[in-house]
């Protein structure tokens, strides 16, 4: 059993996996993100500071949001997070569509697919030796 203390209100409960919060902090982080949710369909040239302080809830845990791609803005939105690899403004997720790519290629150049090994079949060599029978009169 894997107790701990809970990151945001401090009590103890049972951890299963995830963030170190308690299920009563869950819900209630899940009912903050339908709120920011639902700000940024209203308002949908709101920044991301502006959206935070309406919908009382950090930027890091927007931005927290926007990296788990549980949100994404659209193209004309001005709210955009940094690539975490080259910086490039994105719209949702950790990585830009260029590094995206990057990675893919790079993994799949490290793999090296095994190759077929040809076997030649072995010739038997003759030593002579063979099985003989006697004639029975």
């Amino acid at each position: 059993m894997n107790v701990r203390n809970c990151r945001k209100c401090g009590k103890i409960f049972n951890h299963i996996g995830g963030m170190p919060i308690c299920p009563a902090c869950k819900e209630k982080l899940e009912e903050k993100f339908q709120q920011v949710k639902k700000y940024i369909r209203e308002n949908k040239m709101a920044d991301i500071k502006e959206v935070a302080e309406q919908c009382e809830v950090e930027v890091g845990q927007i931005q927290q949001w926007i990296r788990e791609e549980r949100l994404e803005f659209t193209e004309d939105s001005p709210v955009k997070i940094p690539c975490e690899n080259c910086g490039e403004m994105i719209r949702s997720g950790k990585y830009c569509e260029k590094c995206k790519r990057e990675m893919t290629n790079t993994l799949s150049s490290a793999i090296n697919k095994p190759k077929a090994v040809l076997v030649e079949p072995k010739k038997v060599q003759s030593t002579g030796n063979k099985m003989r029978f006697l004639d029975r009169e």
